[in-house]
């Protein structure tokens, strides 16, 4: 599917691209934020998400202040299927999927879910984002500790009840059974790729959209899977 998204994208013509990135700098709203809060934690702390393309989760991630570490992998599957032609089978379990390494003393996990569900993804659609379809590219939360997973659980309701989205969503929220790393050639694909015309059409509008409803979250400068804090 990706594949193709790229073949449309070259067909639409560069002009038509970035207009595309303008117009979603324009639209950019977030979503209400939580009401339910968590308790305070120490250190740095993990969480992975998943929602399509992990190109465009883990771009939009290196630039939020307060995410120390973005990787793109996979998780929901076993180790021996964790590799990328395999998981494009749809037929593993594994999501594409972004840990998120985050100081909690400069963004909340509250405030990442709200970046999340603004900016991100459509949390309405089942196994596909974009132009792309398949279980690989579900929307789903794996947290690692039950604070998350109550806060997470707690705001989809609040979410729901709001009416904020056309439809009922459809993110899941899971316990992390194992996050595994993407190939290299995967890691900081948006920031090192970024005329490339996949990540132009459905990465960058996410990438400006960020900017303009989180300007006091976005940083200019991506802070890449391999940068050390």
């Amino acid at each position: 599917m990706r594949v193709m998204a790229v073949a449309a994208a070259l067909a639409l013509g560069a002009g038509w691209l970035m207009a595309r990135v303008s117009a979603a700098a324009a639209d950019a709203k977030a979503v209400p934020p939580p009401g339910q809060t968590m308790p305070a934690a120490k250190g740095l702390q993990t969480v992975v998400l998943s929602g399509g393309c992990f190109w465009g989760v883990q771009g939009v991630f290196e630039h939020v202040q307060g995410v120390e570490r973005a990787v793109a992998g996979y998780a929901g599957g076993t180790k021996d299927t964790a590799d990328y032609e395999t998981v494009s089978s749809g037929t593993t379990g594994h999501a594409e999927s972004v840990q998120v390494t985050y100081d909690p003393s400069k963004i909340s996990f509250g405030h990442l879910l709200q970046i999340f569900f603004s900016v991100v993804l459509d949390p309405t659609e089942v196994n596909r984002q974009g132009p792309d379809e398949g279980t690989q590219y579900r929307s789903e939360i794996f947290v690692t500790n039950a604070d998350q997973a109550a806060l997470a659980r707690a705001y989809i309701l609040q979410l729901d009840a709001a009416r904020v989205f056309d439809g009922k969503i459809a993110t899941r929220v899971e316990e992390l059974p194992a996050f595994y790393p993407a190939e290299a050639y995967h890691q900081d694909f948006l920031v090192t790729h970024p005329d490339y015309p996949y990540i132009v059409y459905n990465d960058l509008p996410k990438v400006a959209a960020l900017k303009a409803a989180f300007p006091k979250d976005y940083r200019e400068t991506a802070r890449l899977s391999g940068t050390k804090s």
